[in-house]
């Protein structure tokens, strides 16, 4: 298993440094491996080691798992998945991408295992942006979850209260406080108000 000598931070990520990197990480390495108090996360095999979400990210994480759990599993239309669930979104090397909040539709659900990293992309994904978050990590971040095949992804700006909106077909918009977040046809009949999640 690879070792994680000499990291650097930056930031609230920190990453192994060049020479450590020749040796990549599976996703079945990653299940087995212990970093206490750090949240960790694979890319094309390269480790990720962050801090932690501060509380109050916690909290805008509930709500909107509240929100969004009322409707989902009132409708039944899915499973609802909390606070840095892993998805195995790509392979050979393994990409394991942790979500603040996601959505898995019934038609997927089959797939969910009671071990492991499940190998398929979430329907629509949230993810919470925390204070020291850098702008290209997040877009990277992004970009991945659109690539394995996630339908929706919003960027949730606690410090702005507002949503950035980014899409399958590449279209993207904000959602202002006032605004609500929309299911479109991803969460079909989903509606709740942003300010919900702040406040």
């Amino acid at each position: 298993m690879p070792q994680i000598a000499r990291m650097t931070r930056r930031g609230d990520t920190a990453t192994m440094p060049s020479e450590a990197r020749l040796e990549l990480m599976t996703a079945e390495e990653l299940e087995r491996f212990d970093l206490p108090g750090k949240s960790t996360e694979l890319v094309r095999g390269r480790l990720i080691v962050r801090e932690p979400p501060g509380t109050y990210h916690g909290v805008v994480a509930a709500k909107l798992l509240v929100l969004l759990g009322q409707h989902v599993y009132g409708h039944a239309l899915g499973v609802m998945c909390s606070q840095d669930t892993g998805f195995k979104i790509g392979s050979d090397p393994d990409t394991v991408r942790a979500a603040d909040v996601a959505f898995v539709s019934k038609a997927k659900q089959h797939a969910i295992g009671q071990r492991g990293y499940s190998e398929l992309a979430p329907d629509l994904v949230a993810e919470i942006l925390s204070p020291d978050d850098r702008p290209g990590e997040v877009l990277s971040k992004v970009g991945d979850w659109l690539e394995a095949g996630v339908r929706l992804v919003w960027v949730i700006d606690p410090i702005r209260r507002e949503a950035r909106v980014y899409r399958a077909d590449g279209h993207q918009s904000t959602i202002e406080s006032a605004g609500a977040l929309d299911g479109e046809g991803v969460v079909p009949g989903l509606s709740c108000r942003l300010v919900d999640c702040f406040d």
